[in-house]
């Protein structure tokens, strides 16, 4: 386990003292980075972060109500059974009007407070519907570095659900029986998303596998991310672990892949580099975004936070000339 309950006296933000600090060192590093984004040292340490990554990020996105929360429950104890540690990022959807929102997905995951290789973190989505806030993504990047497993749980509505995107190693999708999500997926290119789909409430029988291969029909229209990689459809039913083990092993193969086939560490520079195209285009829009070169200022700089800064500065100082 990469974090321990031991009290340190080093700043909060260094990943050192996170490290030793434990889940309440963990969280006010949260904390910090969320109040004070952008400043230099929280840009250090999340650049430092990302050199220093170790955990297999699993993304788990899907409509509301389809047993994401139950599902993570139930990964988390099979991890946790087998020694690994877990952290946790769940998305709540935020108001449209106050921007605030319920975190409810903290009292919909069972874990014991006390163990300290568990951490949860709830997120607003804020203004990104169910996708991943900027907020969140800098969560995952501090976390991977820390814990054997991350797992994150978006909001998953329509098109958004792509967000997860910037930041999962490997994305499961969950459909549920009877709801023709498979349909509607198709629709909104959702299903060239995932690496796994999941049919949740497998013990509703006929209903499960009915919808099992409306999925199936619907994968081999869609377009691959990897064409060496077929995208396995399990059923599972996580409240009698039916089909738990099978998803697992699905995850575990296709990290595998990932790694054997050196499309991980690409992976996650084509994710750096579009975290920060969204970064730039969401703060200065696509004129602002046609005047740097992204890729050369993450190469020049220590990593995509510190780079966000220098370009922040720029930008804003050519903004600020003009007028």
């Amino acid at each position: 386990m990469a974090i321990s309950a031991q009290s340190v006296n080093k700043s909060i933000l260094s990943l050192d003292a996170v490290r030793q600090g434990g889940k309440r060192a963990l969280a006010r590093a949260l904390s910090e980075i969320e109040a004070r984004d952008g400043s230099a040292d929280i840009a250090k340490l999340l650049d430092e972060a990302a050199r220093a990554t170790q955990a297999h990020v699993v993304g788990l996105t899907g409509p509301p109500g389809v047993g994401k929360s139950t599902l993570t429950n139930a990964l988390i104890r099979h991890w946790r059974q087998q020694g690994e540690s877990v952290g946790v990022v769940a998305v709540d959807p935020s108001s449209r009007f106050s921007h605030g929102a319920l975190l409810g997905d903290r009292t919909r995951l069972d874990t014991d407070p006390t163990d300290q290789q568990v951490f949860v973190r709830s997120m607003a989505a804020r203004d990104r519907l169910g996708g991943l806030s900027h907020e969140a993504l800098s969560a995952i990047i501090l976390m991977r570095s820390l814990f054997d497993r991350v797992l994150v749980e978006s909001v998953g509505i329509g098109q958004s659900e792509a967000d997860i995107a910037f930041a999962a190693d490997s994305i499961i999708l969950c459909i549920q029986p009877g709801s023709g999500d498979s349909l509607q997926f198709m629709k909104a290119g959702v299903m060239e998303l995932p690496d796994i789909v999941v049919v949740t409430k497998a013990d509703m029988g006929s209903v499960a596998r009915r919808a099992k291969a409306d999925v199936e029909g619907a994968l081999s229209l869609a377009m691959r991310k990897h064409e060496s990689w077929a995208v396995p459809v399990m059923m599972v039913s996580a409240l009698n672990s039916e089909g738990l083990d099978a998803l697992v092993q699905a995850v575990d193969r296709h990290h595998a892949y990932l790694v054997s086939s050196d499309l991980l560490v690409q992976q996650r520079k084509d994710q750096a580099l579009l975290w920060l195209t969204d970064r730039v285009r969401r703060k200065f829009g696509t004129v602002g975004l046609s005047h740097v070169h992204l890729e050369e200022m993450i190469k020049s700089a220590a990593g995509p936070f510190e780079a966000d800064r220098h370009i922040t500065s720029d930008l804003s100082g050519r903004l600020t000339r003009k007028i």
